[in-house]
């Protein structure tokens, strides 16, 4: 049995593993898009047959992780996606938001090679390529085992990451051996605001361990009521001036959310506009409506108090297009939430164009940024960044929460890991993380006594 590594190998993003076992079954851990600048031709070519693969294990809706799903199956891949239900879900709304927002954004590309006599780039998908990839999940709910194969036996583990995020655990079972891998996915963190915590999970031989944040902790678990209230009142009462917070659709935006409402019950919240502007924020909320399974009691318990986590007075989700125009041209204090986290893509883009450059304003960054991404200028304190075409000076204030993060800092990632006796796991392969935080990380994995921990390269093979 081998596994080669296609994605997220010494960078963050482009999530894709292929498992071969040794009777030619391929199996394939997540199949995310490369984000980032320069990472177009990366997403072009998948760097094998998606023809060939049998099964897909999707370990939650991210886009870094599930974006090129419907590339895969464009390119003949017809075998079965495996997901918990929440993660379907999710995935039935971010990936028909993926394939326009890339569409969108590829015209505007287009438009200016077509004016430079470049030749124009394919679209990654369509619509279409949506629908016909939505129609191969199969959900499964989370701690009950299925078998994908008459030798493989799977069986998701709540990663506390996202709605429905899932570490994948993986039992190969044959006449002569057995085999077992994990694959953590991306490890959320205890104490969400929302969320369950992560569950550990089985012995395994072989664990796929994320590393994003490797090489460093997390702030303190601050009072971010206080802080979010202190930034709502230094710069929309006090300045007059927008709080823009680029928020990932997904939990991110809800937690947010959240705490305005826990802060506007208890009377706290100035009385002023609160906008969600993202179509896909407003949809994802719903869909977190409705999965109340993967909640903690803590959230559970305030709902039955007070009725509605995400619904107050002064709050409006926005999804038509003039409407999220018109807030650029709306004089009075306010804060927007909007998509993407990373303001890379969305509408966050325009509000960041638009407001970047007046001192009044605040920009505040809640999650993590992939390097080169708008949002990583901002957090870097760069004094200009590029926004379609253009230089744009950063006059506003940037702040940043780092508490917000969904990703697990190295001390949780390990407190993660402590269900396993380090001296059964043969071998611990770090990805979704940049080389220097991997080789810092990986000190650390072997002063805790893992026997061989591995940082495999974009496209290198592995024998099981």
């Amino acid at each position: 049995m081998k596994i080669r590594f296609f994605g997220a190998a010494q960078r963050v993003t482009g999530s894709k593993h292929l498992i071969t076992t040794d009777s030619g079954t391929q199996i394939l851990l997540d199949c995310g898009m490369f984000q980032g600048i320069n990472t177009s031709e990366l997403n072009l070519s998948f760097g094998f047959d998606p023809k060939e693969v049998d099964i897909l294990l999707l370990s939650h809706a991210h886009i870094d992780h599930s974006g090129l799903i419907p590339r895969l199956v464009k390119q003949g891949f017809n075998g079965k996606i495996y997901c918990t239900p929440a993660t379907l879900d999710l995935c039935k709304i971010m990936l028909l938001d993926s394939a326009r927002i890339q569409e969108r954004d590829l015209d505007r590309v287009n438009q200016r090679r077509k004016n430079r006599g470049e030749e124009l780039l394919e679209y990654l998908y369509e619509e279409e390529d949506v629908y016909l990839a939505l129609s191969l999940f199969v959900p499964q709910p989370l701690n009950k085992p299925f078998y994908i194969d008459k030798d493989v036996k799977v069986e998701f583990y709540n990663a506390g990451h996202i709605l429905g995020s899932a570490g994948i655990y993986l039992s190969f079972e044959t006449p002569h051996y057995t085999k077992t891998l994990f694959f953590t996915a991306d490890i959320g963190r205890k104490g969400d605001r929302i969320l369950d915590d992560p569950a550990p999970f089985p012995q395994a031989d072989y664990i796929i361990c994320e590393s994003t944040y490797g090489d460093r902790l997390h702030e303190p678990d601050i009072d971010a009521h206080s802080r979010l209230l202190d930034m709502v009142y230094k710069t929309c009462v006090q300045k007059r001036g927008k709080l823009i917070i680029p928020a990932f659709a997904v939990d991110r935006t809800q937690e947010m959310v959240f705490i305005l409402d826990q802060l506007e019950s208890s009377g706290r919240l100035p009385s002023i506009p609160v906008y969600v502007d993202s179509p896909l924020a407003v949809e994802a909320t719903r869909i977190m409506i409705r999965h109340k399974e993967d909640y903690n009691q803590e959230i559970l318990d305030y709902i039955e108090k007070d009725g509605d986590a995400f619904g107050f007075k002064n709050l409006t989700y926005i999804t038509d297009v003039q409407a999220s125009k018109a807030l650029n041209f709306r004089p009075e204090p306010c804060i927007i939430i909007s998509a993407s986290g990373m303001a890379e893509a969305g509408r966050i883009k325009h509000h960041i164009a638009n407001n970047v450059e007046d001192r009044k304003n605040t920009i505040l960054i809640v999650g993590y940024c992939s390097p080169n991404t708008l949002g990583a200028q901002l957090k870097a304190g760069n004094s200009t960044v590029k926004i379609f075409g253009e230089d744009k000076l950063v006059r506003a204030d940037v702040e940043v929460m780092d508490s917000f993060s969904a990703h697990a800092d190295y001390k949780e990632m390990m407190e993660y890991l402590s269900c396993q006796k380090v001296e059964k796991v043969k071998n611990l392969f770090l990805v979704h993380g940049e080389i220097k935080t991997q080789e810092a990380f990986r000190e650390k994995l072997l002063g805790q006594g893992f026997r061989k921990v591995t940082i495999p390269a974009q496209g290198e093979v592995y024998e099981l």
